[in-house]
């Protein structure tokens, strides 16, 4: 099967055996992620930064980013952090580079140049169905709700006791990707895992409460503003809105504080398809699209270079204007709604 994917491609699962074959030869560790990272990126590169600490490996992340506030939390040791941190010679002589969690150089930013230079083997473990060819070893279940369930499997499948410092951050990963288990992606299975993952340490209420019930009022007065520019079309089938740099400005907001924002105005009776778009500091806008009918989010992505699920995907254009962004997005969304 080609790495490079597509929607229409047979599912594809891990072959475990070949995992652990793989690990067992490997000594010193790079872990990636994608950038602007989701609960299910933070959850799943911590919880495998402590797998792998526990089969005696040595280990240190390499980012593209530094740990949004709100997922700070999950780190208390400080272990996740930006690329240009890692000792040089450390880079130079490990001998695997996992990216977690996503398979596109897009959302790899600047790791992309490090991945590419890199000398020893690279691999990813994700659940994405699209992406690109990163010139990777595959370890890609694409029936995964969250790429957390593909961590917590390596452990068991690795020998390793699934502690409480490793439960947290993938229960956390599973449950923010199914949206606390209500999207349609959640299944039988989903709430076996969760029970397992509960039963070996996390604490479903705490994490709830660090993620949810913290919120800064830079988030709240941020919602507020996006909630107000919402617009529907197509009697309402299509909901669709944006944050621009002036709102993050004006409400002290920070990127992060975007996240999730687009599940509410799916909350909105008679809605089907929603857009959020996101100016970015380096321009452009970041685009996350939801679907609650059988229109897929991935297609639509990937006609702007993105990818994901079919429920939930992203993408970004590099549009000048927020008018410009609306123009060349919403006019693919509208056909194929219609």
């Amino acid at each position: 099967m080609s790495q490079t994917e597509t929607a229409e491609q047979l599912p594809m699962q891990i072959d475990w055996p070949r995992f652990v074959e793989f690990i067992g030869g490997k000594e010193k560790i790079l872990l990636t992620t994608h950038h602007r990272p989701d609960c299910d990126a933070v959850g799943s590169e911590l919880g495998m930064v402590h797998v792998l600490k526990r089969l005696g490996k040595e280990v240190m992340t390499a980012n593209p980013f530094e740990v949004p506030p709100n997922f700070q939390f999950l780190d208390p040791d400080g272990l996740l952090q930006h690329f240009s941190k890692v000792p040089k010679d450390y880079m130079d002589s490990a001998d695997l580079l996992l990216v977690l969690d996503t398979t596109a150089w897009a959302q790899l930013g600047a790791m992309g140049d490090v991945i590419r230079a890199f000398q020893g083997d690279v691999a990813v473990m994700d659940h994405h169905i699209s992406g690109d060819d990163l010139g990777a070893i595959l370890f890609k279940d694409t029936t995964a709700e969250a790429t957390g369930r593909l961590v917590f499997e390596a452990a068991v499948h690795l020998g390793v006791e699934v502690t409480p410092e490793i439960a947290a951050p993938v229960f956390a990963a599973l449950a923010t990707d199914t949206g606390w288990f209500r999207f349609s992606s959640t299944t039988e299975r989903t709430y076996q895992l969760a029970a397992r993952i509960v039963a070996a340490g996390a604490r479903p209420d705490q994490i709830y409460k660090d993620l949810y019930e913290c919120e800064t009022l830079a988030r709240i007065n941020l919602t507020g503003r996006v909630l107000a520019k919402t617009r529907t079309e197509l009697d309402g089938r299509l909901i669709h809105t944006w944050i621009s740099l002036d709102d993050f400005d004006t409400c002290g907001a920070l990127p992060g504080d975007s996240e999730d924002l687009i599940n509410m105005t799916l909350a909105v009776a008679g809605t089907e398809f929603a857009v959020i778009f996101v100016e970015q500091r380096i321009g452009g806008f970041k685009i996350s699209f939801r679907s609650r009918c059988k229109l897929d989010c991935s297609k639509i992505a990937a006609q702007f270079g993105g990818g994901g699920h079919k429920k939930a995907a992203g993408a970004s254009v590099a549009a000048e204007t927020i008018e410009q962004a609306h123009s060349e997005v919403l006019a693919v969304v509208r056909e194929a709604m219609q």
